[in-house]
């Protein structure tokens, strides 16, 4: 997105002696953020919360495009995308 772990970190409110191993140990895996921290963290990423949850590339991609659509939007898909599932059965 453009920033460093350490910035993220101070952004989110952490000190900065301590933000960039904190975020760190996050993406790494060391330890988990708690729900706050993840929602923060979206927030200031511009992305939902199951983005991070996201096993592939594709599927985070999807999941920003999806959130960016109305309410109507997703409907129209979701019927377009069942009528395309039907079709391959």
């Amino acid at each position: 997105m453009g920033i460093s772990q350490k910035q993220l970190g101070i952004l989110l409110g952490m000190e900065p002696g301590t933000a960039s191993a904190r975020m760190n140990h996050y993406e790494k895996g060391k330890h988990t953020p708690d729900y706050a921290t993840l929602k923060a963290m979206a927030d200031e990423l511009g992305v939902p919360v199951a983005y991070f949850f996201c096993e592939s590339e594709s599927t985070a991609k999807l999941l920003c495009l999806l959130e960016n659509m109305s309410e109507a939007e997703r409907n129209a898909l979701i019927e377009q995308l069942s009528k395309l599932n039907a079709l391959d059965k």
